[in-house]
């Protein structure tokens, strides 16, 4: 039986033909022949021969697996991701961020015996994303690119990026600015993702900053849910827990 026997459906008239699946199960090398040359006996038959010998199947399979997927990509593969959807991994970030200080410090105050004293800007020092952090702020990026940009979208944006770490949301507050709110402590490198990385959408000419806010000792009004009444907590302070957004 020939080859030429075995036509590929759906391109019987252009001359593009299948080999007999006693050649290469896992991958048919011949549906790749532009139709020209498929009436060549000499081609025809060394690329019949050659295919014993090579199968592509598995480069194909590797590189889906270690780059073009998302899910299960490499770091080669989420570097690649990165550049396409305009996302970094390496993030400059603050040093210690906590000292010795009174509960109306916020969030970053420390007891006794806990923490430094304030002693001025703190040092930056470069922070590389872990392979699942850049992989889920890659997602969200590539969410970001293709949102609407309203309140409703980026509350989306926040609880992809934040899935596990508590309440957050954003807050439209008037006269061109907007504000994300974080009913919990970020870590530094988070801090980092939300004013340096760009990947939450912001409109144009807007200001915005990043509120942290621990409920569990802020004082507030049973319409905050999870704030504290009358002595046991302390007013919120605007000057330590908003932090501005530059990218």
């Amino acid at each position: 039986m020939s080859i030429r026997d075995y036509v590929l459906p759906g391109y019987v008239d252009v001359g593009y033909i299948v080999a007999p699946i006693d050649i290469c199960p896992a991958f048919d090398p011949l549906p790749t022949i532009a139709s020209q040359y498929s009436n060549s006996p000499t081609l025809l038959q060394l690329i019949e021969s050659m295919s014993q010998y090579f199968d592509p199947a598995a480069d194909f399979t590797a590189f889906y697996d270690a780059i073009w997927n998302i899910d299960t990509a490499n770091d080669q593969g989420l570097s690649l991701w990165g550049k396409i959807v305009n996302v970094q991994r390496v993030l400059t970030v603050t040093g210690t961020l906590s000292n010795f200080a009174f509960d109306e410090q916020g969030l970053t105050a420390q007891p006794f015996g806990q923490a430094p004293f304030y002693a001025g800007e703190s040092p930056t020092q470069t922070y590389v994303l872990t392979s699942v952090a850049y992989r889920n702020l890659i997602l969200t990026k590539a969410l970001a690119n293709i949102s609407a940009g309203s309140a409703q979208s980026i509350n989306a944006l926040l609880r992809n990026l934040f899935s596990a770490r508590g309440k957050c949301y954003v807050i439209d507050l008037g006269n061109m600015s907007m504000q994300f709110t974080f009913e919990f402590a970020l870590r530094p490198y988070e801090i980092a993702i939300m004013t340096q990385s760009g990947v939450m959408p912001r409109p144009a000419g807007v200001s915005a900053t990043v509120v942290q806010m621990d409920t569990g000792s802020t004082f507030g009004f049973a319409e905050a849910a999870g704030s504290q009444p009358f002595n046991q907590g302390v007013f919120f302070n605007p000057d330590v827990g908003a932090i501005p957004v530059t990218n």
